[in-house]
């Protein structure tokens, strides 16, 4: 996990996380992180449209965001 959260502040990438919050909601996020600290990531939440806190132990999972084919 680690891993593609320091990639995507190196390579500016869009990551998907799912993430629960603290009503134990899941939600599925794409963001893109901008800071690594200690127990939280900031990065910009697409769905919000603005930069987010993160807590690392909400994160359920993460991956990267796969570009989409041209459909012929």
């Amino acid at each position: 996990m680690n891993h593609l959260l320091s990639d995507s502040i190196k390579s500016k990438q869009k990551i998907m996380i799912f993430y629960m919050d603290s009503d134990n909601h899941v939600t599925q996020r794409i963001i893109r992180v901008i800071r690594m600290e200690e127990n939280t990531i900031i990065a910009f939440c697409y769905w919000r449209k603005r930069v987010r806190t993160f807590r690392l132990d909400h994160i359920l999972a993460v991956e990267p965001v796969r570009k989409r084919s041209a459909v012929s």
